[in-house]
């Protein structure tokens, strides 16, 4: 059995029997009655496919990474998936990096979904305006206008990291990721992390928030002679980059030099030394993100802005009894 015969069978269209079904508009009662009578009649079984169509809707949702390397995404887009299997949505997936055309390849993933999950900045100013209507989401992202934002907390987090260093008794810090967008992740740990510092904490640009751009920053870092006493370092990929730049200078970790990270990524629970760093809820960022996206689509709202909170996880890297700086 299908939509359309329980349709023929109550006399109606088969919009009112998805809003009957779905509960997500106004049927009259006697109308209502007429629908579910041949919904029993016919033995029918809603299929999210078959109502959605019904809807003019697709039945998927969109997601716009600015890449797919790396755990954190990984993890970020496994919750994603888990939740949006549960309500019965597939999930079409666009990375940002190495497109072309971003700008295309974006308007052409929303005219194929009922509604858009975007990572960050990842999509030009322009291009979310011309999406203004359609149901937005924006993971680690601050508050925008016509669209949810979901993110982990990071200041106050990023201050509490650096009270903790600085209770160690260092003097001397390098921020490794270098804030290049205002309001974005990166700049409100820095934000943190210089609220505490002050002075005491310069920032050092890298390429890419990965092993390969933390190895390559604090290498440059690590070779003068007036190098920083510690790393705070903005992801655990450039973290696990700076240890390895630790490790060719021959500088031993925490003895020489501590270095933090953020995210706790399984790969900084088992490096040598296990990783200090800020956990965040990676999972449960998606699963919340592929939840709030899908009530957009079937109930329209006013937007909301939600954060999700974060915890230092100290672990050996920051030194649990370091030498005083020399």
């Amino acid at each position: 059995m299908t939509i359309y015969e329980v349709a023929k069978r109550a006399g109606v269209s088969i919009a009112t029997v998805s809003r009957t079904l779905r509960g997500t508009g106004p049927v009259a009662a006697k109308t209502r009655e007429k629908v579910l009578k041949a919904v029993e009649e016919l033995n029918f079984t809603p299929s999210r496919l078959g109502v959605s169509l019904a809807e003019g809707r697709h039945a998927a949702n969109g997601i716009v990474f600015p890449t797919l390397g790396g755990p954190y995404y990984a993890e970020v887009l496994l919750g994603y998936e888990e939740v949006a299997s549960e309500l019965g949505r597939s999930v079409l997936i666009l990375s940002a990096k190495g497109g072309s055309n971003v700008r295309e390849a974006v308007k052409e993933l929303a005219g194929r979904v009922d509604g858009l999950v975007v990572f960050g900045r990842t999509v030009p100013g322009d291009v979310v305006a011309e999406l203004a209507g359609m149901p937005l989401v924006f993971i680690s992202c601050g508050p925008m206008a016509g669209a949810d934002t979901l993110r982990c907390e990071n200041v106050e987090s990023a201050r509490v990291l650096a009270g903790h260093l600085r209770g160690h008794g260092y003097r001397r810090f390098a921020f490794l990721g270098a804030p290049h967008t205002p309001g974005d992740d990166i700049s409100e740990r820095w934000e943190g992390v210089e609220s505490v510092l002050g002075g005491a904490v310069r920032p050092v640009p890298t390429a890419e928030y990965t092993v390969e751009g933390g190895y390559e920053a604090a290498r440059k870092l690590l070779r003068k002679k007036s190098r920083p006493r510690a790393l705070i370092c903005s992801g655990d990929e450039v973290a696990l980059g700076a240890l390895l730049a630790a490790e060719e200078y021959g500088l031993a970790v925490p003895e020489d030099l501590a270095v933090t990270g953020w995210d706790d990524i399984m790969a900084a629970r088992h490096a040598r030394p296990a990783l200090t760093t800020i956990r965040q809820p990676m999972r449960e960022l998606g699963a919340q993100a592929a939840r709030v996206l899908d009530e957009l689509i079937t109930r329209p709202r006013p937007e909301r802005h939600r954060t999700l909170p974060t915890q230092l996880v100290v672990r050996s890297s920051c030194g649990i009894h370091p030498q005083e700086d020399p």
